[in-house]
């Protein structure tokens, strides 16, 4: 191909200069293009412009010109090394993963799963068990069981078992804290629905503005209220062993009432006894003594003041 482009050239008789004035190509380059010295030349798309640029300049066919220098270079440049593709085949036995990479990818997934169950429970699972939103189910009866009083001289028996605290009314707002201040449940229940105390809380209390629409069990049997009437109470033990102290309490009370009653009785009776002897002991009015209202100041001037009149002309 550089021997058809010198021959054209001097053809002309046009000079290596002029060639290189007219493609603005360096004369060494024009040089290396006529010689077939690719490699002085700085690359594959430069041979290729500056023999299209040559052609034109002397009046070749330029796609001809650079189709021969692109048959020239690739016939110049090495052949491409095979490509490689690396693929698992089950029959190989050069491309079969050996026992112990089988082992090390097993534990890589059990250690993924670890660490991946591990940071699910400790950002997902509560710190603590969850208080049940709806308690084991009771039975619905009639009016509340009594509060069990012991015999005089009898230890009081205690029954075993949970504390339960069950809504009579709708929206009863409640809070279960233990000693510390640690928040057990804050919620408001609905009518019907209970709350267990949990299992080995220390000092349970309870704080709620509702003490009385909340019935009290102690291993299903019912204890007093907490209070009557409706009132904010806060810091109130409900563990079991404060329960049965505050029934404790309430059942006291009637009873030193019916003892105190037979003294407040014969205080009264010693009262009135008292109060009868003292009237007994006044002084009698004669009934002499009780002036009589005269006729005339009563108003009456008719017959009964003429009466002694006329008594008195009999006489004369």
């Amino acid at each position: 191909m550089g021997a058809t482009l010198r021959t054209a050239r001097e053809a002309q008789g046009i000079s290596l200069k002029d060639i290189a004035a007219r493609t603005r190509i360096t004369a060494r380059h024009v040089e290396a293009l006529e010689a077939g010295n690719y490699d002085s030349l700085p690359g594959r798309p430069y041979a290729l412009g500056f023999a299209r640029s040559y052609a034109k300049a002397v009046g070749l066919d330029e796609a001809a010109i650079a189709q021969a220098v692109r048959t020239e270079l690739s016939a110049r440049a090495p052949a491409p090394e095979p490509r490689v593709i690396h693929q698992f085949e089950a029959g190989d036995p050069a491309k079969t993963p050996s026992r112990l990479v089988s082992w090390l990818a097993g534990l890589l997934v059990v250690a993924v799963l670890g660490l991946g169950l591990v940071f699910w429970r400790s950002y997902y699972w509560p710190s603590a068990e969850l208080p049940a939103l709806v308690g084991p189910e009771e039975p619905k009866a009639a009016a509340p069981q009594a509060v069990a009083k012991p015999a005089a001289g009898a230890p009081a028996t205690r029954p075993a078992g949970p504390v339960v605290f069950t809504a009579q009314e709708d929206r009863i707002w409640v809070k279960f804290y233990d000693g510390s201040g640690k928040q057990l449940v804050q919620k408001l229940l609905a009518k019907g629905e209970t709350y267990t105390l949990p299992d080995g809380v220390a000092d349970p209390k309870l704080w709620t503005g509702r003490p009385d629409a909340l019935a009290i069990t102690i291993g299903g049997q019912a204890v007093p209220r907490i209070a009557d009437k409706q009132g904010i109470v806060k810091d109130v033990p409900v563990d079991a062993a404060a329960l049965w102290a505050r029934a404790d309490r309430a059942a006291a009370a009637p009873q030193a009432a019916a003892s105190a009653a037979p003294a407040v009785a014969q205080a009264t009776g010693q009262r009135q006894n008292l109060a009868r002897r003292l009237v007994q002991q006044q002084p009698e009015v004669p009934t002499s003594a009780i002036v009589q209202p005269s006729p005339a100041a009563s108003g009456d001037a008719g017959a009964p003041a003429a009466a002694p009149v006329a008594a008195e002309s009999a006489a004369d």
